[in-house]
């Protein structure tokens, strides 16, 4: 599913315009994104949560020579399923 699809299926679900829907999806992605930026989570109970996950300096090589180099530390988003999602999925 691609993300008109998703706008498609929530309008539908949800019995609004897909405009209104695609402005709710567009909200939800920044409000998420704007709290892992701040380093907060955000937990929908039954769902999952979204999290930040912190990736320490490590040492890797070079594909092409071989090389030893490092890699810089960095964050990167996680998605933890929830119980209910878990259970509706099997």
């Amino acid at each position: 599913m691609n993300k008109s699809e998703l706008v498609a299926a929530m309008a539908q679900e949800a019995g609004l315009k897909k405009t209104d829907a695609e402005k709710a999806l567009k909200a939800f992605q920044e409000v998420v994104a704007g709290e892992l930026a701040k380093g907060g989570k955000v937990q929908l109970v039954g769902f999952g949560t979204f999290e930040v996950s912190e990736r320490g300096e490590r040492e890797g090589r070079n594909p092409r020579t071989g090389e030893v180099m490092k890699i810089a530390a960095s964050k990167a988003p996680k998605f933890k399923a929830g119980k209910a999602l878990k259970d509706a999925i099997n």
